[in-house]
């Protein structure tokens, strides 16, 4: 898939139904939506006593010249509006609560799925999207639940009540309306389809820009590295125009709807105003009569109006709700087991990787690892080594269970991993990636990362065993000092030392080293290293490694290549046996694979 592309998971929705997944969030609010509910009748309900408050100001205080029903009825009047102001601010309010509360429920519900979800799907589905979902989407949710839904259902009340006053007030000029209704609707709900599918588009073109700008943020220095720019202002740029022209399709359309309906409705209204005034003429009805029917007429093709005006929003909000739903009903490839088992107490560690294949979920047709086995005694350092691609990391991810094996099975102590909460698996473990993520927080919540409920003691102990201490002290507000997005103002080697304090201060039973000293120069190498190696005494370790220099100390060395083992040993046996490690010596250490092995050190 090119870059930029969208997904092709997000299919259309065409039904309001989508909404009613809101109902879930909505429920624990219920009071509150029977508060604005009740408001919203009662708001609803003093717009069509207007009506008959003019029907009566007309034919009994300008009709008989009675200046006392006059003050009366005007009297009247005034109170119902006061009745309307309040009943709007309830309504107003309680509608308004409910949809910032309830689409507050969903982004908490959405990101704590999101985070339960395995990285597998991370592959095949783009970070950018997710977020799209996360706040577009929402935001969409929100307009319907605090303001659209709200509109629709009192205007509806609305409709139907100044419907039946019409009715009421003049049989033959509401039959004479509802002989134009179907002229009316049917182009209504025709265009409405359009509008509908041009709403979708332009949700999903602004999907696409939120994604793309994402990317090009998160790699900003490579962007500005390779002077790409001027490339990147000129992709985005299509994608904003790409977006501006899909939301002024969609805009034109709905202004153009919002006109034809105002054309077909007014001028329905004006014909039977005509025929009503010839009626008041003949003495047929009143002029009150008249004046309400009018009225009411006004409030259902208002109210009418109101409605296919947030039809759009509705229709956006269907297709936002069923993303978000599809979302949600994403089910974690790695779950915890129905009767999960737990780990023995002390855990010694021992570790056994019994015919593994697996193969990764977006690279089905190549495996990662071939009939994989290894067995790892408690406290043992094990260094796996090879070339790139031969699946070293692998192995790691499948130990964390990031990912189920496809063949084969995984065991800590005996037991197999999939028969353990990951969570409690994972607990085990210290780890110390190649490439460090550092949050947007201070130094010192970075390393707590390892141990929320650590003291300040206790993060400055381990700062100090990884040597960070030394730079983070130098910081404007030391352990205070907030590192920025994604650690920016550290260096690589600085990020790797606070990556190491975290794992000093789990004190793991396993620790895994992902090229833990790679981004270091050569003094600070060697104090993590000693570092390091003070903290893999007693503990089963196993470090992943592409200089071979770091795996010299190694209890045993597994070489990988191609997902298979294609030896193990120590660093003095494989290099006696030559083969593959041999040769990936003689290349670092640049001297004859004969070597000894201190001379290579």
């Amino acid at each position: 898939m090119a870059r930029g592309a969208p997904l092709p998971d997000r299919p259309t929705s065409r039904e309001f139904r989508r909404l009613t997944d809101l109902l879930r969030f909505v429920a624990p609010y219920r009071l509150r939506v029977v508060g604005g509910t009740l408001a919203l009748m009662v708001s609803a309900s003093t717009v069509l006593a207007l009506g008959s408050g003019m029907r009566y100001l007309v034919d009994r205080g300008f009709g008989l010249g009675d200046p006392h029903i006059l003050d009366q009825t005007v009297l009247a009047l005034f109170c119902v509006t006061v009745i309307m102001a309040i009943s709007t601010y309830a309504r107003f309010y309680f509608v308004t609560w409910v949809g910032e509360r309830v689409v507050a429920d969903i982004r908490k519900a959405v990101f704590d799925h999101i985070v339960s979800l395995s990285p597998g799907f991370f592959e095949v589905t783009r970070t950018g999207e997710v977020i799209s979902r996360l706040t577009t989407d929402t935001t969409l949710l929100q307009t319907v639940v605090g303001s659209s839904a709200s509109i629709a259902l009192r205007n509806t009340l609305m409709m139907v009540g100044a419907t039946v006053m019409l009715f009421i007030t003049s049989p033959k000029l509401t039959g004479l309306v509802f002989l134009v209704v179907p002229f009316v609707v049917a182009p209504i709900i025709i265009y409405g389809r359009k509008v509908r599918v041009l709403s979708r588009l332009s949700q999903d073109k602004i999907a696409e820009v939120s994604a793309d700008a994402s990317e090009s943020l998160y790699g900003i220095r490579t962007v500005q590295a390779f002077a790409h720019e001027v490339e990147e202002r000129k992709r985005f740029g299509a994608r904003v125009e790409e977006s501006f022209d899909a939301a002024t399709a969609r805009v034109r359309a709905r202004a153009f709807l919002t006109g034809l309906v105002i054309l077909l409705i007014f001028g329905a209204i004006s014909i039977v105003l005509w025929i009503g005034g010839a009626d008041v003429l003949a003495g047929s009805i009143s002029a009150g009569q008249l004046s309400a029917f009018v009225f009411y007429a006004i409030v259902v093709a208002g109210s009418l109006g109101a409605i296919t005006e947030v039809v759009g929003d509705l229709q956006r909000a269907a297709g936002a709700m069923e993303r978000i739903i599809e979302l949600l009903n994403t089910r974690p490839i790695i779950t915890a087991p129905a009767l999960p088992k737990h780990l023995p107490q002390p855990l010694t560690g021992r570790i056994k990787f019994d015919h593994v294949t697996f193969y990764y979920p977006s690279r089905p047709e190549t495996k990662a690892l071939d009939d994989f086995n290894l067995e790892i005694a408690p406290g043992e350092t094990v260094a796996i080594v090879g070339p790139s691609g031969a699946g070293k990391t692998t192995v790691m991810q499948l130990l964390m269970r990031f990912y189920d094996p496809d063949q084969g099975g995984i065991s800590v102590d005996g037991i197999d991993v999939r028969d353990v909460v990951p969570e409690a698996l994972r607990e085990t473990m210290g780890l110390v990636p190649q490439d460090p993520v550092i949050f947007s927080s201070s130094a010192a919540e970075n390393i707590r990362y390892g141990k929320p409920d650590a003291e300040d003691a206790a993060i400055r102990k381990a700062a100090d065993a990884a040597h960070a201490t030394e730079f983070l002290d130098r910081l404007p507000q030391g352990f205070d000092t907030h590192l920025g997005e994604r650690g920016v103002r550290l260096s690589g080697g600085q990020r790797q030392r606070i990556a190491i304090a975290r794992a000093v201060l789990r004190n793991p039973v396993l620790l895994l080293l992902d090229e833990a000293t790679s981004a270091l120069d050569a003094e600070s190498e060697q104090l993590v290293q000693a570092a390091l190696d003070k903290l893999m005494v007693g503990r089963t370790t196993l470090v992943i490694a592409h200089r071979l220099a770091t795996v010299l100390k190694a209890d045993r060395i597994v070489v990988l290549d191609k997902g298979r083992i294609d030896a193990i040993g120590t660093h003095a046996e494989l290099i006696r046996q030559g083969g593959l490690y041999a040769r990936l010596a003689e290349l670092q250490f640049d001297q004859p694979a004969g070597a000894k092995p201190e001379a290579a050190a």
